[in-house]
């Protein structure tokens, strides 16, 4: 195990394991996972406004105060939570795909997955990048996504920030009009009433022609429809780098 570093913030020492146990005080009652997990949980319960110290610590029946030995500040408690969210991707997750699309597609559908299974991690603040082992575990997969073309690794790197933009984007646009609650009401039949309402044929010529097609029919399809065209669109145009890049 390797020593701690002071540049390290006292969070990401623990959650890599680089804590080298020598500070003073009574034995740690908690793990850094055990306050990931726990906010991960009044998030998925409450939304992420509910997660505070006080709540985590009311969960974990500690006082909030003990909970500043292994983080200094909530935005900490946000990194902790979203690698917790993320967990670490299928060690198979690429096996068996030939092409750099497939891979990169099984890729994007996964992390996709992870944000559905908790929305709240598209609203968290990206005032820093990730850096939990779990978090840059999909990175360095996502990475591996390009194996046989001659991409350099920052336009990799450059490729899956653009990719988790539009995954993000659209999980958390997805989530606000209620696509994952199945006792709202269909925010896509009411968009399309609105539009019914208020636009017509000569004012409105190309808009009414495209609401009258299968745009936003229900918001199921919806969701996965729309994933579908904005990935390949973005995957068109790496298509088209690699291609020039020969």
């Amino acid at each position: 195990m390797s020593s701690a570093s002071p540049d390290l913030p006292r969070h990401l020492q623990l959650m890599w394991e680089l804590d080298d146990g020598t500070r003073r005080g009574p034995k740690p009652k908690l793990t850094i996972g055990d306050i990931g997990a726990t906010a991960a949980a009044i998030a998925d319960d409450q939304g992420l406004d509910a997660v505070s110290m006080k709540a985590i610590a009311d969960r974990l029946d500690v006082t909030p105060m003990s909970l500043y030995r292994y983080v200094e500040a909530k935005e900490d408690v946000y990194d902790v939570m979203f690698d917790e969210a993320y967990g670490s991707p299928d060690p198979a997750l690429l096996d068996g795909l030939d092409t750099w699309r497939d891979r990169l597609t099984a890729w994007a559908l996964a992390v996709t997955d992870r944000m559905v299974a908790h929305p709240w991690v598209t609203a968290l603040p990206m005032t820093r990048p990730p850096a939990g082992p779990r978090t840059l575990r999909w990175t360095d997969v996502g990475i591996a996504a390009f194996d046989g073309t001659r991409l350099p690794d920052a336009q990799r790197l450059s490729i899956l920030l653009l990719v988790s933009g539009f995954l993000r984007n659209h999980v958390r646009m997805s989530a606000d009009m209620g696509a994952f609650e199945p006792d709202r009401p269909s925010s896509a039949d009411h968009y399309n009433a609105v539009l019914g309402h208020v636009i017509d044929e000569q004012r409105y010529p190309n808009l009414t022609r495209a609401v009258r097609g299968d745009f936003a029919d229900d918001d199921e399809n919806f969701f996965t429809d729309e994933l579908r065209v904005g990935l390949d669109l973005i995957l068109d145009g790496v298509a088209a780098r690699i291609a020039a890049d020969g």
